[in-house]
């Protein structure tokens, strides 16, 4: 798995996992790669830099580079958001339009929504993001 670091046509940075830089160019032909932030599919590759390793196997920063792997990061987010995070599923663009109007309790919620309801939240200007959350095998 590859983690490249990315940007939208508007300026927002992100990173996407890919297999490979062939796998990126064809979800960016496919037009399969949205922003967290504006849904914009339009994207490009950011510069990277090299993390330099030591032999101990600590990079610049001083931390151990071999200390989680990008699928046990992706179970330690998957178990956040589950204990983080009401599921309201399909009902979320609802739910949150609800607390954005204070007509429910401020809390995290995660959950579906459709093209056409992620456009009414950002014109009600209620701040959400996507992160897929494979099913993930224990």
């Amino acid at each position: 798995m590859i983690i490249y670091d990315l940007k939208c046509e508007n300026g927002h940075k992100f990173e996407g996992w890919f297999r490979d830089r062939k796998a990126f160019e064809e979800q960016k032909a496919q037009r399969l790669i949205a922003c967290p932030v504006c849904g914009s599919s339009n994207s490009e590759l950011l510069p990277s830099f090299p993390r330099i390793m030591s032999r101990e196997g600590e990079n610049a920063s001083g931390k151990d580079a071999r200390e989680i792997s990008p699928l046990k990061l992706l179970h330690k987010i998957q178990k956040y958001v589950s204990k983080n995070f009401e599921d309201v599923g399909e009902r979320f663009a609802e739910t949150a339009l609800n607390i954005h109007h204070g007509k429910e309790d401020p809390r995290n919620i995660k959950g579906t929504t459709t093209q056409q309801e992620e456009d009414v939240l950002k014109e009600e200007g209620i701040p959400f993001f996507k992160i897929p959350l494979p099913k993930l095998d224990s």
